[in-house]
């Protein structure tokens, strides 16, 4: 039987704390910083009770980090959701591959012979500790247990027999609960945004312990349920089961094969070509290409402003290639990227400086007076215009029933004197980098940039009020200059946030940051559910027609009343 909550309930802020003391002591691998990355402070903890008294803890609105089994805190896990937020969270036992990997996403327990021990040996544990699973080449891990004994008690055994008890797992479904379709590529997640419970639901059962859940969503997953029953609680396969298991997958791999045929011969095809395209190209094109692109990029996407930046070129130079070219640093006369870009401060055109800490080229400073800047023109991309024009069509096609929420911001009395000083409409909202434009516009004027470091801003009365006056402590002393790139941030948390929805013709700025939708289930009277959903007039639904369309939609009766 499907495994339902009890209830489901917000956490108290003594609760929260409590729990969060717990998973520290529990954890000693994350930080007070990890912790709160995985249970923000100001976010909803909700808990799902079971009648198997397992716990289920989480984000409201997001998925299941944690579960506790026995009710009392004392076994509490991570769930696979939380450990692909913070992998190194618990230690972990690498699989030996794919025909380990496939029983443990079934719901089978972990065995000894199946662990891929390294060269120093096997690491050091004792009986009931918290333990990941891992497959070679991927940091996420598949399962999370617990150890059923002790490292040496395993080295006695011969490393054989059940080393991890399965608590949570990652399973992949192609049908939900209630035969609601989910597609082939649709995950655990997916099945979790409908319902909850089922990721507590989804755990293998102990019925001697009654300590985790089970669900029939195990029956309904295309997993050939019928041959991992087959794995007893020592691990053995029959020969009969492995067999079949093994022709499955040769068939699968088989048609995966066949249909992927042409697209080897597509990709072989390609490959070639491009062979043939780099080798055609000489040291003094690549050196030609390389030049180019630069300008181009010097003209286009490097700003002032965003200076002192990463010599690096795959954001701005690469992009500026010419299409179906490829550039290697390499191929050209410079061989490494740091001796091209001394080469062009060498000519005058940049200048770059190594950063003692980071180890890398830094580009300081542009020289837009230099002779090849100024004798450069600019190529205008036939591609983005295709792209713009097709785009503007799209736009207009989707402008009757899309949806539209944008950030803006309003000039406060805290930068209005900024705003004055550039001439900037107090009264207007704008984007962040609008905003931001302004206060460089500023910046520039007052001739602000420190002229040792051109990374540095100096604060002037007007500029340092502007940022940090009201949120300094009193006592302490106001900076007397600024990074470049914590400005904008900071100039734009002393403006006004506002937001402004669109939807088809209409739209509408309100003030503050944008709330989001709330959905809440309750149960009432035995086995009846309620769905309530709140907050849509932010995004300018009408709560009676979509009630109406939601009605036919899943079948149930709908109403609609005031929020208390």
């Amino acid at each position: 039987k499907a495994v339902e909550a009890k209830a489901l309930q917000r956490l108290s802020g003594a609760d929260r704390k409590k729990l969060k003391r717990t998973i520290r002591d529990r954890f000693p691998r994350a930080s007070d910083a990890d912790i709160d990355a995985l249970l923000p402070p100001k976010a909803e903890i909700t808990v799902s009770k079971f009648q198997n008294r397992v716990h289920v803890y989480g984000v409201e609105g997001g998925f299941p980090l944690f579960f506790n089994v026995d009710g009392r805190g004392s076994e509490i896990y991570p769930t696979v959701f939380a450990l692909w937020k913070l992998p190194e969270m618990l230690p972990y036992f690498m699989l030996k591959g794919g025909e380990v990997s496939r029983f443990v996403i079934g719901g089978a327990d972990l065995m000894f012979p199946g662990i891929s021990v390294a060269a120093e040996g096997l690491p050091s544990f004792s009986a009931g500790e918290p333990w990941a699973v891992k497959v070679p080449g991927n940091p996420a891990p598949i399962a999370v247990g617990s150890t059923t004994m002790s490292s040496a008690e395993a080295l006695k055994a011969g490393l054989r027999g059940k080393a991890l008890r399965i608590m949570h797992y990652y399973h992949l479904c192609r049908e939900s609960v209630e035969g609601d379709y989910v597609p082939n590529s649709g995950f655990l997640e997916d099945v979790v945004l409908e319902d909850p419970s089922f990721l507590a639901s989804n755990q293998p059962s102990d019925s001697s312990e009654g300590a985790t859940c089970e669900s029939d969503v195990q029956q309904s997953c295309v997993n050939n349920e019928n041959t991992e029953g087959s794995i007893d609680v020592n691990g053995a396969i029959s020969d009969a089961c492995a067999a079949s298991m093994q022709n499955d997958s040769e068939n699968a791999a088989k048609e995966i094969t066949m249909d992927a045929s042409d697209l080897k011969s597509t990709a072989n095809v390609d490959a070639a070509k491009l062979d043939i395209e780099l080798s055609s190209l000489s040291i003094e094109d690549v050196d030609s290409h390389l030049d180019r692109c630069l300008l181009q990029a010097l003209h286009t996407t490097v700003k002032d402003k965003d200076l002192p930046m990463p010599g690096s070129t795959s954001n701005h130079v690469l992009p500026c290639r010419p299409s179906g070219i490829t550039l290697d640093i390499k191929k050209s006369s410079h061989k490494k990227l740091s001796k091209w870009l001394q080469a062009k401060t060498s000519t005058g055109l940049i200048t770059v400086k190594e950063d003692k800490y980071k180890k890398e080229a830094m580009l300081i400073s542009v020289n837009r007076g230099h002779p090849e800047y100024l004798q450069f023109k600019p190529e205008k991309r036939p591609v983005e215009k295709v792209v713009q024009a097709g785009d503007s069509a799209a736009s207009e096609s989707r402008s009757q029933k899309a949806l539209e929420v944008v950030e803006v911001y309003k000039s406060s009395v805290h930068v209005n004197p900024i705003f004055a000083s550039v001439g900037a409409d107090t009264g207007k909202l704008y984007s962040a980098s609008e905003a931001t434009d302004i206060v460089f516009k500023y910046i520039e004027k007052e001739n602000l940039v420190k002229q040792t470091n051109k990374a540095t801003v100096v604060l002037d009365a007007t500029l340092c009020d502007a940022l940090f006056k009201g949120a300094i402590k009193k006592g302490s002393t106001y900076p007397t200059e600024i990074h470049k790139k914590d400005l904008g941030a900071t100039f734009i948390n002393r403006m006004q946030a506002h937001h402004m929805v669109t939807r088809g013709g209409e739209s509408v700025v309100r003030k503050g940051v944008l709330k989001t939708v709330q959905i809440m289930t309750e149960r009432r009277q035995g086995n009846k559910k309620v769905t309530k959903v709140s907050g849509l007039e932010t995004f300018l639904i009408d709560p009676e027609a979509l009630a109406s369309e939601l009605q036919k939609k899943f079948a149930c009766s709908t109403t609609v009343a005031e929020l208390p």
